[in-house]
């Protein structure tokens, strides 16, 4: 298997514990009119994204690569970065769709890498995340408008 998909995926495990961990966050810490939306929403995209993260790190696995493991390892390769404020509500949207993007965007050069290792099941997974991420893209813009 290509050295580049062990790292592209590695990164999509460090890049999806970390929005995670921020989403929890502002699930915890969310306030103002938008408060039970918003509390809601950010608990359905942490339970989203756990999903993404146990299926990214197990196929990373299958195909013999070894998926970070540790919080400090995962904050060293993401691009995603952690949240220490408790930003207002429409930041936290603001920087979830950002996060978002991120991944979706990463995980179109995952399906490249995939495609050229002719490793269809990885391909596969990274196209199905990404369309339900995008799909939460669109959902949180519309929120924002």
């Amino acid at each position: 298997m290509s050295k580049d998909l062990h790292s592209i995926l590695n990164q999509q495990v460090a890049n999806l514990l970390v929005i995670y961990t921020k989403l929890h966050h502002y699930h915890w810490y969310v306030t103002g009119d938008m408060f039970l939306e918003l509390h809601e929403k950010f608990e359905n995209l942490y339970n989203t994204t756990a999903s993404y993260y146990d299926a990214m790190a197990e196929r990373l696995l299958m195909i013999g690569g070894k998926p970070v493991s540790s919080l400090k390892g995962s904050l060293e390769i993401a691009t995603i970065k952690e949240e220490y404020t408790i930003p207002p509500s429409k930041e936290m949207l603001h920087s979830v769709v950002h996060d978002l993007n991120i991944l979706v965007e990463s995980l179109s050069q995952a399906v490249d890498y995939a495609n050229k290792a002719n490793d269809d099941v990885t391909a596969d997974l990274c196209v199905g995340a990404s369309r339900d991420l995008q799909k939460e893209v669109w959902l949180l813009k519309s929120l924002l408008a």
